[in-house]
């Protein structure tokens, strides 16, 4: 027998127990195993089958790599195990691309080229119409218009763009002198870089939307630019001075209009109001001739009175006489030549 202080027995029986439960566990697990693989395989398909769209974005439904249709934005369900395959395209949302900058921070890798900065700073190097050199940074806003044609027609879509944008403004600003360029054909160099882009996307069935062409930093080469300063601001100074002397000009000779108009207006009243008065005279001599052809004595007599009584108010002193009389001297006042004899 062994004695009763040996541990050596009981060991061998704690090993044989935790053998058993380990044996007990083993078995347990693989009695449990197909239930967690069926159970784990049932919610990769439930998982796999719901996605969500954004609400700037549709889905395009490829089912066995063929073109199924499209969703709106919300949760939708779709075959699981790769049969249904959802493409998001942002149609709502509007996108850039910058030339010859970069924006810190973006997300979008083709908002601006991956190049390098060399080829970066070549992207805005381009040769006016008049072989003068500039610096043209400018941005292309767009949307995606049809999703279809934009997943499917066009490999690299907006890689393509960027190349067509490029090539575009390349041919507009080679049409125009570096003045124009720089100062005052901007305007028209955007909506025309417009509508060619706009063209040419159509025609390559891109499926986008070109919404707005923008430049933005329009500079001379690096060696010229101190002395291209120097043009520019002897031609602002020129602009200046026309602009000093249109206003000068635009002062003075409306006011000198405005003065020989109310000249003119003053001697047309004068003409007609003497021309008036001439013929108002002649009508009235007329008319009393008339009267006097018919009847002399009474029309002279009329004459006569109505003269005396517009000459009579005007005289201080009157003096009136008898056809009889021999003289006036008895009559007349000599000490007193203010005086008035009736």
């Amino acid at each position: 027998m062994t004695p009763p202080d040996d541990p050596g027995p009981r060991r061998d029986l704690v090993d044989i127990n935790a053998w058993f439960e380990r044996a007990r566990a083993r078995v347990r697990l693989k009695a449990l195993g197909p239930g967690l693989i069926v159970l784990a395989v049932g919610a990769g398909l439930v998982w796999s089958s719901f996605y969500t769209v954004p609400s700037d974005s549709v889905a395009v439904i490829l089912r066995l790599g063929r073109y199924h249709g499209q969703v709106s934005p919300g949760l939708h369900a779709k075959l699981p195990l790769g049969i249904d395959k959802a493409m998001t395209v942002p149609v709502e949302r509007q996108l850039k691309q910058e030339f010859g900058f970069s924006t810190p921070g973006r997300t979008d890798p083709y908002q601006s080229s991956r190049r390098s900065e060399d080829d970066l700073q070549r992207e805005t190097q381009m040769v006016t119409g008049d072989l003068n050199a500039a610096l043209v940074e400018w941005v292309v806003q767009y949307r995606v218009s049809d999703p279809v044609k934009f997943l499917f027609e066009v490999r690299e879509p907006r890689e393509t763009l960027r190349y067509v944008a490029e090539s575009v403004m390349r041919e507009v600003v080679g049409d125009r002198t570096v003045d124009e360029v720089i100062t005052i054909g901007r305007q028209e160099i955007e909506t025309e870089g417009l509508v060619k882009m706009q063209e040419l996307s159509t025609k390559y069935a891109m499926g986008m939307s070109i919404d707005q062409v923008q430049l933005k930093n329009i500079n001379p080469p690096e060696p010229v630019q101190e002395s291209f300063n120097e043009v520019n601001q002897a031609q602002q100074e020129k602009e200046k001075l026309i602009n000093e002397a249109r206003r000068d000009y635009n002062k003075v000779i409306p006011l000198a209009e405005g003065e020989k108009d109310q000249r003119i207006r003053e001697a047309d009243g004068y003409r007609l109001k003497r021309v008036n008065e001439a013929e108002g005279d002649a009508s009235r001599f007329t008319a009393l001739f008339r009267e006097y052809e018919r009847a002399p004595q009474v029309t002279g007599r009329r004459i006569y009175v109505e003269t005396l009584r517009r000459v009579m108010p005007r005289l201080n002193s009157k003096v009136i006489v008898d056809e009889s009389a021999s003289s006036v001297l008895p009559l007349l006042n000599l000490g007193t030549p203010k005086a008035t004899t009736r």
